[in-house]
């Protein structure tokens, strides 16, 4: 009885549309209640999930994103990326791509990607003749590049969730290959659409303008390096290359670049908050909801569900593929890694899969439900910058829905995807 109070409320509270954050607080209020138990230990709960020194390292990783967004370092990103690609066949989406595989790995952010990007490439290709779901469409699929390429604030979330006891650094290194993965499939599905559609190609600029481009691009990537370097070096923490990457954005963009202005530093600060803020409710009211679910024994009883139906591998592999698919379709992404890794985590240690792998399929699942409607945030904004309705983008959006899913499959069922890299840098 109180599991089904427990979900009924959660589930009544987000058809209601209430934040998931706070669905999740009431219902786990209300399911203490029952049981017995002092309303004061879900705050004691949520505040015990908060209080991990490597959850610092997420305000720091969203500031620094925050910065870059604001301060001049993707438009310097998306130049690089048309010198270099821009002269293929309908070269500004593979320009979008590369640029989204380069921005998403400084930011962390699918959203603040598409959000710098899109609003200086999407009226671009546009303008240039390419159709404006086509141009949503790139720019909303390979916008969760920034989710799976390090540094990613969504993979420190995931170890926190899976106990602490997974290494960030194997996590960073995981998500390399995989990221890149997706992004080559992405630029291969968007030019076979550009040459069915006959879009144009840009002129190549020579060399010399590469050079130059990747001269002004570079100290803006160097951030990812700190992050990810200090971080599989050994010589930061997570927390402090975090922050040594803040300090170096905001540096750069105030006295190298000189493109962030006393208001666009006030709007990063408010809007890192905002975001911080709503991470760790969602991260504190999920550390009670997943204490009653471990209460109620759900991972148990969900494991011996589904090692009921089938022992094999592959197949449980893909029932857990399609729920989360399907969780994608209607939840928020961290409040998904929150609650399902306790959830599967156990289920595919006991098939033999790496932490890390799962943890790398777990973001690559839930970033392909960020496109997708209803709560498709991704989709929502690059509809908005687009100036599209969704529908017209969905009509045309599975080729990269299918490019995304194929990557997904590689991750799942081919460890080395994303286990050959860690597997050479970390001991």
């Amino acid at each position: 009885m109180g599991l089904a109070l427990l979900l009924g409320i959660f589930g009544g509270a987000v058809v209601m549309g209430l934040p998931v954050a706070f669905a999740m607080g009431i219902a786990a209020a209300a399911t203490f209640w029952y049981e017995g138990f002092p309303l004061l230990i879900t705050f004691q709960r949520s505040i015990s999930g908060i209080s991990v020194f490597s959850l610092l390292a997420i305000p720091f990783f969203v500031f620094a994103g925050e910065l870059m967004l604001h301060g001049g370092i993707a438009i310097r990103l998306v130049r690089f990326a048309s010198a270099l690609v821009g002269h293929v066949r309908g070269g500004l989406a593979s320009v979008n791509i590369f640029s989204s595989m380069l921005f998403g790995g400084i930011s962390g952010s699918a959203v603040a990607d598409i959000s710098a990007l899109g609003s200086i490439l999407i009226p671009v290709m546009k303008e240039r003749g390419y159709r404006a779901d086509y141009a949503v469409n790139v720019t909303v699929t390979s916008s969760i590049a920034g989710i799976v390429i390090p540094p990613s604030h969504n993979m420190i979330i995931f170890a926190v969730a899976a106990g602490g006891g997974i290494s960030i650094s194997k996590l960073f290194l995981a998500g390399v290959i995989p990221g890149i993965l997706m992004c080559v499939s992405l630029a291969i599905a968007a030019y076979i659409i550009a040459i069915k559609h006959n879009y144009p190609s840009e002129k190549f600029p020579g060399w010399g303008a590469v050079w130059v481009a990747s001269l002004a691009a570079i100290p803006g990537l160097i951030t990812a390096v700190i992050i990810v370097g200090g971080v599989l070096s050994g010589v930061f923490t997570v927390t402090e290359s975090g922050a040594f990457g803040a300090i170096y954005a905001l540096l750069l963009t105030f006295f190298v670049y000189r493109s962030l202005d006393w208001n666009g530093f006030k709007t990063a600060v408010v809007s890192a908050v905002k975001t911080t803020a709503m991470v760790m409710v969602l991260i504190g009211f999920a550390s009670s909801f997943a204490y009653l679910l471990a209460l109620y024994q759900v991972p148990a009883k969900l494991s011996g569900f589904m090692l009921g139906i089938s022992e094999e591998k592959i197949f449980v592999l893909l029932m857990i593929n399609l729920m989360l698919l399907v969780l994608g379709m209607i939840m928020d992404m961290a409040a998904l890694i929150l609650i399902t890794t306790p959830i599967f985590l156990p289920i595919v240690k006991d098939l033999g899969m790496d932490p890390t792998q799962f943890g790398i399929m777990l973001l690559v699942n839930l970033g392909l439900g960020l496109c997708t409607p209803p709560v498709g945030s991704c989709l929502f904004v690059g509809c908005a910058v687009g100036k599209i309705k969704i529908e017209s983008a969905l009509r045309t959006i599975w080729p990269f829905y299918i490019a995304i899913l194929m990557a997904l499959i590689l991750v799942t069922y081919v460890p080395a995807v994303s286990l050959w890299l860690p597997s050479l840098l970390v001991p």
